[in-house]
């Protein structure tokens, strides 16, 4: 009877062994959780828990990839609270915001991603790019207008997004951020006579004609074998001399 009594100790004893370090491991998770659970509070040293944070990043992504979004939101917080700067995690958090459409959730943790990047990426670029079309839709122009900015600056090739941006400020009555567009694409692509033209178009809506003129002087040289450009300059010239 002390045999089988014996027996069955030492059958059990690995399942109890096992059971008592799982309860360790997510009591001092949930611990970690409980005490910076709040995204917004500073941490370094010792309340950094980046192996912690590698656990539920990669939690994350297997519900993200099962489309299973709303239980990648849980797990991406987790990883940002215990590692505040784990940009990859604030990336992904964003991202699922995202497509979730939860926008204003989506902007802020986009601004802290983009803070955090020291080098350029295609996850940066994506990054300014999407914050800043997210904060002129919502009418920030006042916040858009820097990262439409830099978006130009590190997507210089992308002469498509300079327009968009353009024409959305000045439809909503914003010419100076317009001119600021194209000037800033023009820097950035200064052999696009296409730039120049739409610059001067917003001068002279402005009533700033002088200007105007330069900048189709501008498309001219960049293009002599337009005719029209080469009948823009002639025509704002003309109304200038009157």
């Amino acid at each position: 009877m002390n045999f089988l009594k014996a027996l069955a100790y030492i059958s059990i004893a690995p399942l109890l062994s096992l059971s008592i370090y799982s309860y360790s491991q997510n009591d001092g998770a949930a611990s970690v959780l409980e005490r910076y659970g709040n995204l917004d509070i500073e941490r370094t040293g010792p309340t950094i828990d980046a192996d912690l944070a590698q656990k539920y990043y990669r939690r994350g992504n297997t519900y993200s990839n099962l489309q299973r979004h709303e239980e990648a939101v849980e797990e991406y917080r987790k990883a940002i609270s215990a590692d505040p700067s784990f940009s990859e995690a604030i990336r992904s958090l964003a991202n699922t915001y995202f497509y979730l459409e939860r926008f204003d959730e989506a902007k802020p943790l986009l601004a802290r991603f983009i803070a955090l990047q020291n080098q350029p990426s295609a996850a940066l670029i994506a990054s300014v790019s999407t914050l800043g079309k997210l904060e002129r839709e919502a009418g920030n122009y006042e916040i858009s207008i820097s990262y439409d900015l830099r978006a130009i600056e590190l997507d210089p090739l992308n002469d498509s997004q300079v327009h968009i941006m353009a024409n959305t400020y000045n439809n909503a009555g914003e010419a100076d951020k317009a001119i600021a567009v194209y000037r800033a694409g023009t820097d950035v692509m200064p052999g696009n006579a296409f730039f120049d033209r739409s610059l001067g178009r917003i001068l002279e809506q402005e009533n700033r004609t002088e200007e105007a003129l330069l900048a189709y002087e501008a498309a001219a040289s960049k293009d002599p074998d337009s005719d029209f450009y080469a009948n823009l300059v002639e025509a704002t010239r003309n109304r200038l001399n009157r």
